[in-house]
């Protein structure tokens, strides 16, 4: 794939071409499978709607897939839900960005859980592009200063595509969630906020769908504005 101009900057050229999500199946989530794990590859593919997860196959085995849900879980900035008792959780903790992205990233790893796909191959990809500008980290510290919650993701000019989230705390993982939806909601610009999919968890928060049409349509009119981490 040739290299494309982003509000982020200039992404280089990739020497795999993704199937365009625009022509899949609907309501089928998983949209090719194969290339590789590389830094361009991963920004060619959140420019064009697509994220990368490991798919499992026989015997255990995983091979890497490339998914555009269908539909897509996206929060407004400005429809987040906070309650009463999560403001209280707020104000009992403190938060950071960018000072602990691999441990953050680590910390989203679950044995049988939905971080199980995080592979030494995908922290080292995306430690590499947080160290380029790429991918950012929320920390949730407690009173202790113990590291109980977080999130990461990628931001990609207007896009801010959140990957996974942990908490060790009740509530820590929503003020890493609340957080950054409110640093960006400071910042110019239109903004796009995916959430990939939409649980129970998130619905809570105020998380909607939209068809994958719509989402690529709103991604097209993001992709080029100033990101908000600079």
């Amino acid at each position: 794939m040739q290299g494309i101009s982003t509000g982020s900057g200039q992404i280089p050229p990739s020497p795999w071409s993704l199937a365009d999500p625009r022509f899949a199946q609907p309501g089928s989530d998983l949209v090719c499978i194969g290339a590789e794990l590389d830094p361009a590859t991963v920004l060619h593919a959140y420019a064009m709607g697509l994220f990368p997860m490991k798919v499992d196959i026989d015997e255990g085995d995983q091979v890497l897939g490339w998914w555009s849900p269908d539909p897509r879980g996206i929060l407004r900035l400005d429809e987040v839900i906070v309650s009463r008792s999560l403001r209280k959780s707020m104000r009992k903790m403190t938060v950071t960005f960018d000072q602990d992205f691999e441990r953050v990233m680590r910390a989203c790893w679950r044995v049988d859980g939905d971080g199980n796909w995080i592979t030494e191959e995908f922290v080292k990809t995306y430690t590499y592009l947080h160290e380029s500008g790429f991918a950012h980290s929320v920390e949730v510290w407690n009173a202790g200063g113990e590291l109980v919650g977080g999130l990461y993701g990628i931001e990609l000019g207007g896009l801010f595509a959140g990957e996974s989230m942990f908490h060790r705390e009740r509530d820590a993982s929503k003020v890493a969630l609340v957080s950054i939806v409110e640093k960006l909601g400071e910042c110019h610009g239109s903004r796009l906020f995916d959430v990939q999919w939409q649980t129970e968890h998130l619905e809570s928060l105020g998380v909607r769908q939209i068809s994958r049409d719509n989402y690529l349509d709103e991604l097209a009119s993001v992709v080029h504005t100033r990101p908000c981490f600079g």
